[in-house]
């Protein structure tokens, strides 16, 4: 072969070439603005803008309830980031994270039939950040936060709660965390233990870590009994270099590193790099253990490695050419879509709970012949490899949605009971 004949490129710089392609042709970017009403004659603008549009404007300066009636903003998200924690990538600026941001959106229109829009915030402190959030909120149904760092997005979300009146929701952190656990449970459910009774190992400290963790004690697990690992080791109470979010989960303990911690452990969740779980860590788990390593795109652990020292355990990961993939997609789509259904202030935690529940149920019954064709298998059947539904299951959609709105209603954050026949 000559040096001037085309190098074949890898699969890698295939797919690589294939995204970039996607993103970029036809047209640049993956979302665009439609109009719901006719605007082809002079009648039609009239109506659309001058003098037509002034009757709606009174109608809402009369009664603020009516721009859900004449505008679009109960069925708008804004998925909002400072690009300061992209994917896996770090902090590489808010304009980097459009194509995400953009992504998110596509999500949002996809799965939901929910309308959004990205936006990309530049900031010198936090405040700067809530306050340009907080100012804009009222043009949208909800606020999606996305891909912020820890701990900022702790108080960042947290601020925003109190200042907007639409809701609030940190997918990296609650996202992850419902999915999660809604998994976990199942998981735990056929290994034959009980989450109360279960050691678990966090390695990672991130926003995701903390959420998931927070999340699975509401759900019955034992705060004492879950070790969480950073850069520096195991979080214990005699560091300190703490965070106040790290704090919380301080173990009075003499145990340093991740061999220490994981001898004996139920369960362990990476949520940290790829390749940080050694097979001999793995073997010292308790029998029956439960691995998620959902570093993307590459896990703390790949499956096949763990099934080489352990025939008893059941793994998820967040890829979707593994079982058990742990994807965002399956809960905050459907979490929006009820929230703005039934005009939410917030999405609380019986919402969340609501939503972990409708996932995990959803995964026990029969998986119709096109969510099968959608995944592209020939059968799914509740157990070790099929703990959480697929991302592409319709179902989802009522299911998580309906579930939500209901918790919003009997926790009293919803402005408007659920409409009649709501997701039947």
């Amino acid at each position: 072969m000559s040096d001037d004949q085309p190098q074949e490129l890898t699969a890698e710089e295939q797919f690589r070439q294939q995204a970039l392609d996607y993103h970029a042709l036809p047209t640049a970017g993956k979302i665009s603005v439609e109009l719901t009403k006719p605007a082809e004659t002079a009648k039609d603008l009239a109506l659309a803008y001058s003098p037509g549009v002034a009757e709606p404007v009174r109608e809402i300066a009369q009664n603020p309830d009516n721009v859900y009636k004449y505008t679009s903003k109960g069925n708008m998200v804004a998925v909002i980031s400072n690009g300061t924690a992209i994917l896996g990538l770090g902090n590489l600026g808010p304009l980097a994270s459009k194509p995400v941001m953009e992504g998110k959106s596509l999500l949002f229109k996809r799965f939901a039939g929910l309308d959004s829009i990205d936006i990309e915030v530049k900031h010198r402190t936090i405040e700067e950040f809530v306050d340009t959030v907080a100012n804009i909120a009222d043009t949208f149904g909800g606020i999606n936060l996305e891909d912020i760092k820890a701990p900022d997005c702790f108080e960042i979300e947290k601020q925003l709660i109190e200042r907007c009146d639409v809701p609030v929701f940190h997918d990296d952190q609650h996202g992850t965390a419902i999915v999660t656990a809604a998994g976990m449970l199942n998981a735990i459910e056929l290994q034959g233990k009980k989450l109360e009774d279960a050691t678990i190992v966090c390695l990672g400290a991130g926003a995701a870590a903390v959420a998931c963790m927070e999340l699975l004690i509401k759900c019955g697990a034992m705060r004492e009994k879950i070790y969480m690992l950073d850069r520096k080791g195991v979080i214990h109470t005699r560091r300190d270099d703490l965070n106040e979010y790290k704090k919380l989960f301080a173990n009075n303990t003499d145990k340093r590193t991740l061999e220490d911690v994981i001898e004996g452990a139920d369960i362990f969740l990476g949520v940290s790099g790829p390749n940080l779980m050694p097979q001999d860590a793995l073997k010292l788990m308790a029998d029956k253990p439960i691995v998620f390593a959902c570093s993307n795109p590459d896990p703390e652990i790949k499956p096949e490695l763990a099934h080489q020292v352990r025939d008893d355990l059941i793994m998820g990961t967040g890829r979707s050419d593994y079982p058990n993939q742990v994807n965002n997609v399956l809960c905050f789509p459907f979490i929006f879509r009820g929230a703005l259904d039934v005009r939410a202030s917030e999405i609380n935690d019986e919402m969340k709970l609501a939503a972990v529940e409708a996932i995990r149920q959803l995964a026990k019954e029969p998986v119709p012949t096109e969510v099968l064709a959608a995944a592209g298998v020939a059968h799914l059947e509740f157990g070790a490899e099929y703990i959480i539904p697929k991302p592409m299951d319709h179902r989802l959609l009522p299911r998580v949605a309906k579930a939500v709105a209901q918790a919003a209603v009997d926790s009293g954050v919803a402005r408007i009971d659920m409409p009649e026949g709501y997701m039947a």
